[in-house]
């Protein structure tokens, strides 16, 4: 991964989202402190309930009830 500061940043932001585009990730700091950072739009990430569930399916064999499902949708499991 790559940093470069906010001046830099700023400065050369279209070549920067080229980069991102192609699939680096870009950290921007302020005086040495991490504070942003730039990746691809389509970086693949599963949502954290999306895996906790097919864990749970896995490891039980079943599917989980409906119930759990809402709860886990509206981000309180």
């Amino acid at each position: 991964m790559t940093t470069v500061g906010a001046y830099e940043a700023k400065t050369h932001l279209p070549a920067l989202i080229e980069r991102v585009e192609a699939g680096e990730e870009i950290t921007i700091t302020r005086h040495g402190t991490a504070v942003a950072r730039l990746v691809p739009v389509d970086a693949p990430t599963a949502p954290a309930t999306d895996t906790v569930v097919a864990l749970l399916a896995a490891r039980t064999g079943s599917r989980l009830g409906s119930e759990v499902r809402r709860l886990i949708e509206e981000g309180r499991a």
